[in-house]
């Protein structure tokens, strides 16, 4: 199983620290996974131009391969200005339509307040629904009350974070088990 960290911002520190929790969650429960973490801060990702994302070279060649060859993808997101960072749209933009087909999806977002609670549910799991992703219903929501020092101090954060981690590879097991027995009905 191959999964795909996606920390969604060029700026800040704390999507990156989030998403670093998730890659330790991983290999310490997960060691099997194939876990890659891809933060955009370290690409240099062109504007999409609506090309096929296979006529790419360079940083955005590699990051939107990984993304499609990935069995899950969990996005770590900023809010800005109530709403998700143009680089993480560009990479949506990037790909083909249905490019999250039979893929598990999970969201972990950090806020500076509360008040940008429901800007994952408005508008990154439309996104995900359009682009076909089998979408993790619960997503980690972490505030700024929650780091410290570039670490996040909240146990329930750290317990969530665990829980998405488990969700998503137990989703991303079902379904390829489910798709594996229906290929199987058919015989040939």
């Amino acid at each position: 199983m191959k999964i795909v960290g996606l920390s969604g911002s060029i700026v800040g520190s704390k999507t990156r620290t989030a998403m670093n929790d998730v890659a330790m969650e991983i290999a310490d429960k997960y060691p099997e996974v194939d876990f890659r973490l891809i933060d955009l801060a370290d690409f240099n990702i062109q504007f999409s131009d609506g090309r096929n994302y296979l006529d790419y070279d360079g940083d955005t060649a590699y990051v939107t391969k990984e993304l499609m060859d990935a069995d899950a993808i969990i996005i770590g997101t900023p809010i800005f200005q109530a709403s998700i960072p143009a680089t993480l749209k560009n990479i949506f933009d990037l790909l083909p339509e249905k490019a999250f087909q039979d893929k598990v999806v999970s969201i972990v977002v950090t806020a500076g307040s509360s008040k940008h609670f429901l800007i994952p549910e408005q508008q990154l799991k439309p996104i995900l629904s359009y682009m076909k992703a089998q979408v993790v219903q619960s997503y980690v929501f972490i505030e700024e009350k929650d780091f410290y020092r570039r670490e996040i101090i909240n146990d329930d954060v750290s317990f969530r974070i665990e829980r998405l981690v488990e969700d998503t590879v137990v989703l991303t097991e079902t379904y390829s088990n489910i798709r594996k027995a229906k290929e199987e009905e058919y015989g040939f």
